[in-house]
């Protein structure tokens, strides 16, 4: 009794560096992990005598409970490769609270902008400037009408720059099919462009940038009505009084009778557009534009309380694939190597029952 004992004791400390080297084929990854984990165990058992009479004596190993805790290994290892990869999909919004200014940015595209007493012409000029202006914007949101004969909402009120910029450059009189000149129309558009978040009216302005040649609208009649609703409007003066002709493709724009169409600038109108809704009225000049001295205005001016709405492109997945790889470490470690106590009980008596039947009829033969 005393030799069997030292002989599962024996197979037992030897387990303990097998199971090691199962650990190791494990992390390595090599194909065939499993077929050389239980070679490599009936090697080790063979050391000991016939693998028949050492499960007799080890009737609480399992085989499958250690094969399935390798597979529970191997597959919680997987997992933490896959969680080191960092994947990531999808995306989220992330809400902002912040002081600002919404500001609709009102062009005109007509084809009177393509005057060139402004290099290389009014629309580029304005163009420029637009970009530089969304260059320095911080928190305040903002939006874009381009008119002619009729208005369009080029960019709804927004807080991504980069985006504004993307869609200042695509400013183009080919925007709108109907030519004119209605900034009645296009005023309208703005007040209706400002978005629905805030109730208060106090942080909202619109930025006219026209040569001022209305020829469709009464403008002064949405000024009173801006002026109502706390809106304040700052125009942009682009040309010259004394105008330049209109070049399209090459060839100059003429009338009816032949004579060469000439754009000049308007400021009666501008300025009093500006002056009913408490704004300012700029000339642009051929050094600056005008945008630099109204957003100086527009800083002094009472702001209210903006929700921005943050993209966060790559929503992280890596905590999921840890935790499943934890659970796979728990149960790994939670599972044993012994069968259970009834199942161990019965294993041993059905084959004690197998040996003694087994003798009964070796001894019947013999006689």
């Amino acid at each position: 009794m005393g030799k069997k004992q030292d002989t599962i004791r024996r197979v037992r400390i030897n387990y303990v560096p097998f199971r090691k080297s199962a650990i190791s084929l494990a992390a390595a990854g090599r194909p065939g992990a499993r077929r050389a984990l239980l070679a490599g165990r009936r090697r080790r058992l063979a050391r000991f005598g016939r693998p028949g009479i050492l499960e007799e004596l080890m009737p609480e190993v399992s085989t499958g409970r250690t094969a399935f805790r390798f597979i529970l290994f191997c597959a919680a290892v997987a997992l933490v490769i896959l969680a080191a990869a960092r994947p990531q999909f999808g995306s989220k919004l992330r809400e902002e609270k912040a002081q600002g200014i919404e500001m609709m940015l009102t062009v005109d595209v007509s084809n009177s902008m393509l005057a060139e007493d402004f290099e290389p012409n009014r629309l580029e000029r304005t163009k420029y400037a637009i970009g530089k202006l969304f260059e320095r914007l911080q928190q305040d949101r903002v939006g874009l009408v381009v008119f002619a004969g009729e208005p369009k909402v080029q960019l709804p009120i927004t807080s991504d720059y980069r985006m504004a910029r993307a869609f200042a450059r695509r400013i183009d009189p080919s925007l709108v099919s109907v030519q004119g000149t209605a900034i009645g129309k296009a005023l309208e558009q703005a007040l209706l462009a400002f978005s629905g978040d805030t109730e208060q009216s106090h942080g909202r302005v619109i930025i006219l940038i026209t040569d001022g040649e209305n020829h469709d609208d009464d403008a002064i009649a949405v000024a009173e009505r801006a002026a109502q609703m706390g809106v304040k409007i700052f125009t942009i003066g682009i040309g010259t009084p004394e105008g330049a002709p209109i070049q399209i493709g090459g060839e100059f724009i003429k009338d009816e009778k032949g004579d060469m169409v000439v754009s000049k600038l308007d400021e009666k109108m501008l300025s009093e557009v500006a002056q009913i809704t408490g704004g300012a009225y700029v000339r642009s000049t051929k050094q600056s534009i005008g945008l630099d001295e109204i957003v100086k205005s527009i800083n002094e001016m009472e702001q209210t309380e903006l929700s921005m709405m943050r993209f966060e492109e790559f929503n992280e997945q890596y905590q999921y694939l840890l935790i499943a790889a934890l659970v796979l470490l728990l149960a790994e470690f939670l599972l044993l190597d012994r069968r259970n106590r009834c199942w161990r009980t019965s294993t041993f008596s059905a084959r004690s029952n197998r040996r003694v039947c087994v003798r009964a009829a070796t001894a019947g033969l013999q006689r």
